[in-house]
């Protein structure tokens, strides 16, 4: 094979995650966390109740469940280059629709189709971390592409107030339209530069190509098994059905039960979005070294803080606490669980195990904001539905103990 690393001054792994990280930044960070931003304003130009912004959501993630599930059959046909694309020009498309929507059902079905590009997107991004990064770097490659996520948080932050000030009670629209136009862009950004395996260029995966130790064949033979990918999909499950319920509620809740002004509330949101900026990157690091059964116990923990403290009703600075603390961990369990199958199944086995437990993800997510919308709309709050949060992810840290510990030092081309 011709060695094509010429063209660059480091390994082309890297362009890998900055695409990657672009990727999840239109796919995940602007398609799911800017909807939370866009919503009060949604909520009142459309005149929708918190339980049709609940299911507005949750069609959302039933789109992405359905597209998880189909996922790894475009792979195999498509390779992950043009399913990836592919998505983000479906998510672009019903951006574009929903800026001219003017009714629920409209919105409901577009932002379904959104779901379902997001997830096309998502898992070839995650699977590519495999295929490109060795076991040591795994967790690090991964952290890095999340950050996009946490960049779109910021941008979102900032930018959805600006146009609900500059353009009044339709600001939400050019919102949905500037989003749309930014997506499109990353999808052809995307066909340009992923290349689906580091052999397409004549190159090695990042890392030291190190042999496996038999006792970490066997550790993976074991983790191979139905339980290891049921325990691994349990727990992604409670993730799902809990961090979007801060995410979509956490904006609402500062404006009608802290009374913030929505450019206060975008700047916390900002927080959010800056905080997690480190989250992969660190806890995928943190993963690297300790093993992924430790950081997710971490994550999980730090998680059910920020809950604890957004359902407390404690006061400004008890929800300031609780924003940095979900910034900090809000996306370093798909990060653990990236690099996780790859550890666990092999490279060979990680596309089908990623889309799996991908699956338990969706579903989580899919039910959690419906739920915690049905719950507010009843008790006139969503100091419940928080609560109900932090009890999901206390369990979800003990569930980690029961998965097989994976140190740091073994490692090689799994």
């Amino acid at each position: 094979m011709i060695d094509k690393s010429s063209r660059w001054p480091f390994h082309y792994g890297w362009v890998i995650v900055l695409t990657g990280a672009l990727t999840l930044f239109a796919c995940l960070g602007l398609a799911r966390f800017a909807f939370g931003m866009l919503l009060p304003a949604m909520r009142e130009g459309l005149g929708l109740s918190y339980d049709q912004m609940g299911w507005t959501r949750t069609g959302n993630f039933v789109g992405y469940l359905v597209s998880v599930a189909l996922a790894p059959l475009l792979i195999r046909h498509w390779r992950p280059r043009a399913t990836m694309v592919f998505g983000l020009l479906l998510i672009a498309l019903c951006m574009l629709g929903i800026s001219i929507c003017h009714g629920l059902l409209p919105v409901v079905f577009l932002y379904a189709l959104v779901g379902v590009g997001s997830g096309f997107a998502n898992i070839p991004v995650m699977v590519l971390v495999s295929h490109w990064f060795r076991r040591e770097r795994r967790g690090r490659a991964a952290g890095m592409m999340v950050m996009g996520n946490g960049a779109a948080i910021i941008f979102s932050g900032i930018l959805i107030p600006w146009l609900n000030r500059l353009l009044g009670p339709q600001g939400w629209r050019t919102g949905w339209l500037v989003l749309g136009l930014i997506t499109l862009a990353a999808g052809l950004l995307a066909a340009v530069l992923v290349r689906n395996d580091p052999a397409e260029m004549g190159l090695e995966p990042v890392g030291r190509k190190v042999p496996l130790p038999t006792a970490l064949v066997e550790e993976q033979r074991e983790a191979g098994s139905g339980r290891i990918l049921a325990q691994l999909g349990l727990l992604y499950h409670i993730f799902g059905a809990t961090y979007m319920v801060y995410g979509t509620f956490i904006v609402t809740t500062m404006v009608v039960e802290f009374g913030f002004a929505e450019a206060r509330a975008g700047m916390f949101w900002s927080w959010v979005g800056f905080f997690s900026l480190f989250s992969g990157v660190g806890f995928g690091t943190l993963s690297d070294r300790v093993g992924r059964r430790g950081g997710l116990g971490v994550v999980f923990a730090i998680q059910t803080l920020a809950y604890l403290l957004a359902g407390s009703a404690a006061g400004e600075a008890a929800l300031l606490l609780s924003v940095m603390l979900y910034g900090l961990s809000a996306f370093a369990i798909p990060t653990i669980m990236a690099a996780a199958v790859g550890d666990y199944l092999g490279l060979a086995r990680a596309p089908a195990a990623f889309s799996l437990i991908t699956v338990f993800f969706a579903i989580g997510q899919a039910l959690g904001p419906g739920a915690a919308g049905l719950a507010a709309e009843a008790a006139g709050s969503f100091t419940i539905s928080f609560l109900a949060a932090a009890a999901l992810t206390a369990c979800g840290a003990l569930l980690t103990l029961l998965l097989p510990p994976q140190g740091a030092k073994k490692g090689g081309r799994a």
